[in-house]
């Protein structure tokens, strides 16, 4: 899966980096960000740690990993990020992404996390997942944006959700 810059209609979609920490610590800050997944935001040390742990790739030769910073290109605030992990024999990614406090309810993570998805379905994935809490309204929102449906499977108290990309 190539991991190039992305651009929809207002972001850059970076390929994510060490060079991103600082500036994702500092989006990210907001405790209420983990409401649902747990944990605590991220210092700037922690978050150089994840970003270039994320930026070497997945361990497992079975599996790609995309990560992708959200630059609004407005005023070139980072925003965010979105990633996948994809399984390119199954055809299938899993998705995520989180858009910080200040810049949610604009529809930047639906816009990010669409073209994201029609990166991934020109690469030839044919499923996309997701999961998520029960309670957490603006991902199922997102999710539903994408064409996912919620399905009767749960993994760590979160709804996969899926779509099946193969039939518009």
């Amino acid at each position: 899966m190539p991991i190039t810059t992305l651009r929809s209609e207002r972001l850059d979609l970076l390929p994510l980096g060490p060079e991103h920490a600082d500036e994702l610590a500092a989006a990210l800050a907001d405790p209420a960000l983990h409401s649902f997944t747990g944990g605590h935001p991220a210092t700037p040390e922690e978050m150089r740690a994840r970003c270039a742990r994320l930026a070497a790739g997945s361990p497992d030769p079975a599996v790609a990993w995309g990560n992708w910073a959200l630059r609004l290109r407005a005023d070139g605030a980072m925003t965010g990020y979105v990633q996948a992990t994809v399984r390119p024999e199954a055809a299938e990614a899993e998705l995520a992404w989180v858009v910080g406090t200040p810049w949610q309810r604009r529809g930047l993570a639906t816009e990010a996390a669409r073209t994201l998805l029609a990166h991934l379905t020109a690469t030839g994935v044919t499923t996309a997942i997701a999961h998520i809490h029960p309670d957490h309204d603006a991902s199922a929102r997102i999710a539903r944006a994408l064409g996912l449906h919620p399905t009767p499977h749960t993994e760590d108290g979160e709804i996969r959700w899926q779509a099946d990309l193969s039939h518009p």
